[in-house]
């Protein structure tokens, strides 16, 4: 059945719409960074607010940016981004964004869960519109100037001004993301599946994955730095594989040994077992339980919530091996 999904690239969407509108970026973090000197570039009229002296300060204004304090940006702007982190936002949306808005105003996220969790709820006069691009701000900067761009989401989640639509893909545009192809999508759908992609696969999965696996081999007394490179440091040509040909172009890709040893053992290590834990991991997302568990826990111990697990990760065998292999072939790096 074919798919009913939504989509642009670059051909179907102008700027005009929004060249006239200010845009304040709110953070000059990874993302606000990459995505308001893609706005600039692209002829867009760009302002930066940040806490006045902070340490982004300096950097965005080095960048050409015309940057103010928070509050005054929003007063100044018809879209505010907010490209700050998730757990603030709340807060500087209270004390220095929500009192500014005015009738009109588009307010713009590249993460939905502060709008899909009620951390902020947005008055009934202004659009609220997301902009969510696949990947760090670093690649949507340097996939932007090599000509290309980095693909987004894009959701709207109120359409005061029956413009948002046009603000929404101009941005998109903006950033370069209609050159690779913009799908749209739900402020609901982009918070659950991108959690539930962080926890099950990305980070969490794979890290998980590949510890277990380290530690079979470890365990089974063979030596850790050839462990590490096994299932650790090639991890990453497959990864790109499977990105760029789909799971079935990277099995055409491999050896016949790799081939027929992953298509038979993958299933009995990746089982229906742990796609029932998955599915018990998406539940806790969809009905707020990790929403709460997260949001007692930093607002209990701010930054410090990762601690007791980061610890843990950094005290284990795979880290101090891979600290040495990674010294060993790049002798100039930093971690």
């Amino acid at each position: 059945m074919p798919s009913m999904v939504k989509t642009w690239k670059d051909d179907d969407v102008r700027l005009d719409p929004i060249k006239n509108q200010v845009i304040a970026v709110i953070g000059y973090g990874i993302q606000g960074d990459a995505q308001s000197n893609n706005m600039k570039d692209s002829g867009l009229n760009v302002i930066v607010g940040l806490k006045e002296g902070g340490p982004s300060w300096k950097k965005a204004k080095d960048d050409g940016h015309k940057v103010m304090p928070v509050a005054k940006a929003c007063q100044a702007a018809d879209i505010i981004h907010v490209l700050i982190p998730d757990m603030i936002q709340s807060k500087i949306y209270k004390e220095e964004i929500g009192p500014h808005l005015s009738e009109g105003n588009a307010l713009s996220f590249s993460h939905a869960a502060a709008i899909h969790w009620k951390w902020i709820e947005a008055p009934n006069n202004v659009d609220v519109i997301m902009v969510a691009p696949k990947g760090p701000g670093s690649k949507v900067r340097e996939t932007y100037l090599d000509g290309f761009g980095t693909p987004s989401i894009v959701a709207v989640n109120q359409d005061y001004t029956k413009t948002a639509w046009d603000r929404t893909l101009g941005i998109a545009k903006a950033i370069g993301s209609t050159r690779a192809g913009v799908i749209q999508t739900t402020f609901k759908e982009e918070v659950e599946t991108d959690w539930f992609g962080e926890q099950a696969d990305l980070c969490g999965g794979s890290a998980s994955m590949i510890t277990n696996a380290f530690e079979t081999l470890v365990e089974a007394g063979y030596q850790p730095e050839i462990a590490y490179f096994e299932v650790l440091h090639e991890l990453k040509l497959i990864v790109d594989m499977i990105q760029r040909y789909g799971i079935g172009g990277m099995y055409r890709r491999v050896s016949e040994t790799a081939r027929y040893g992953g298509l038979t053992r993958g299933p009995v290590v990746m089982n229906k077992e742990n796609k029932e834990q998955m599915k018990k991991v998406l539940e806790q997302i969809k009905d707020g339980t990790f929403n709460e568990e997260w949001l007692s826990d930093y607002k209990k111990n701010g930054k410090n919530a990762f601690d007791r697990y980061m610890k843990a990760l950094e005290s284990h065998q795979i880290e101090q091996v891979g600290k040495k292999m990674r010294k060993m072939m790049w002798p100039d790096s930093t971690e």
